[in-house]
C-alpha cells in the first residue's frame, strides 16, 4: 500500500505570507517520506466538515498545484476532487494538460458533481440540481479523454457542453488518470467503471470499502470493464507521529480488500514537521502489498 498526502488547511503558523514556503517544504517532506500523492480540494470557501468557517484560508486549486509542481519531482498531483461546476469542461482539460506538461506527466484528473453550494451561491457560480450535474459530470469526462486524445480533435456535442474543437496542444505527456471521486452505487461508481482509472472512497470501515468494491465490480461487468485495471485509493483517518502502529494495522484490512492507496489528511500550523513524523509509516504500509 503507498501513502498520499491530502492538504485541505491553509492555516500556517506564520500567517499568509507563511503559506507558500510552508506549501513547498509540504511537497519536499513528503517526496522525502516515499509519498507518491499529493493533494487539495478544490474549493472556493473553507468547508465546515475541516471543523473550520467558510472565512477561514483557501487557496484556488490549480494555481496551487502549479506551485506544488515546481517544488516537486515524483508525487502524483491532483484536486480531491475537482467541482464539475467549478470550470467549464474545455478549459478544464486544458489546465489539467498544462499542469501534467510543466510537472513533468505528473497530473491526475479528480473530478466529481461538486456540493457546496454556499460557495456556489457566495460567488455566483451557477448550482444546477444534483440530476444536471451528474449529467454534466459525465460529459466532462467524455470532453477531457477526448481531449486528451490527439487522435480525437474534432467537435463535441452534449446536452450541456457544445465544443467546435477540442484541440489541445501541447498535449499531456501521459494520459492523466481520471480519478471519481465518490461512493454513490447507482450513478458515481458506474462513471468509475466507465470512465475512471482511480477510485477514491471514504475509509468508513473496511465492510463498507468492501461493500463498495462489490458494487464497483458489477458496474465493471456490466461495460466490460476489467474491475483490476482501477486502482482504489481511501481517505483515511488517524495517522499520529504517536499511533503508527494501530495505524498499520488498521490499513491492513484495507489492503487486505484490495486497496492500493491510503491517502491522510495534513494537519493545519506546520504540516512539513508532521509529514516528517510519519515518515516510518510509509515502508511499513508498503509491507502490506
Amino acid at each position: 500500500m503507498e501513502l498520499g498526502i491530502h492538504f485541505p488547511i491553509f492555516e500556517i503558523d506564520g500567517g499568509t505570507a507563511a503559506i507558500a514556503p510552508e506549501l513547498a517544504r509540504v511537497g519536499q517532506a513528503a517526496e522525502a517520506a516515499g509519498a507518491t500523492w499529493l493533494s487539495l480540494m478544490d474549493h472556493y470557501f473553507q468547508i465546515e466538515p475541516t471543523g473550520l468557517p467558510a472565512e477561514a484560508n483557501m487557496l484556488e486549486g490549480y494555481t496551487t498545484l502549479g506551485f506544488l509542481a515546481a517544488h516537486t519531482s515524483t508525487l502524483d498531483l491532483g484536486l480531491l476532487v475537482t467541482g464539475v461546476t467549478y470550470r467549464h469542461p474545455g478549459l478544464l482539460a486544458k489546465i489539467v494538460s498544462t499542469l501534467d506538461v510543466l510537472s513533468g506527466g505528473r497530473a491526475v484528473l479528480g473530478l466529481g458533481a461538486a456540493w457546496f453550494e454556499r460557495e456556489h451561491h457566495g460567488l455566483g457560480v451557477p448550482y444546477p440540481a444534483l440530476k444536471e450535474r451528474f449529467e454534466r459530470l459525465e460529459e466532462a469526462l467524455q470532453i477531457n479523454l477526448q481531449m486528451f486524445d490527439q487522435d480525437h480533435d474534432g467537435p463535441y456535442e452534449g446536452k450541456h457542453y457544445t465544443l467546435a474543437e477540442t484541440l489541445c496542444h501541447p498535449a499531456p505527456l501521459r494520459r492523466p488518470p481520471v480519478m471519481i471521486g465518490g461512493g454513490g452505487e447507482k450513478k458515481t461508481l458506474r462513471l468509475v467503471a466507465q470512465y475512471g482509472d482511480r477510485c477514491n472512497l471514504f475509509a468508513v470501515s473496511p465492510e463498507f470499502v468492501a461493500q463498495k468494491l462489490d458494487v464497483l465490480r458489477g458496474h465493471c461487468d456490466a461495460v466490460g470493464r476489467d474491475f483490476h485495471d482501477i486502482e482504489v485509493t481511501i481517505l483515511a483517518q488517524g495517522l499520529q507521529p504517536d499511533a503508527l502502529d494501530e495505524f498499520v494495522k488498521a490499513m491492513a484490512d484495507y489492503a487486505a480488500i484490495g486497496v492500493h492507496q491510503s491517502i491522510v489528511r495534513a494537519p493545519a500550523g506546520t504540516p512539513s514537521a508532521w509529514i516528517d513524523a510519519i515518515a516510518p509509516v510509509v515502508p511499513r504500509l508498503a509491507e502490506l502489498g
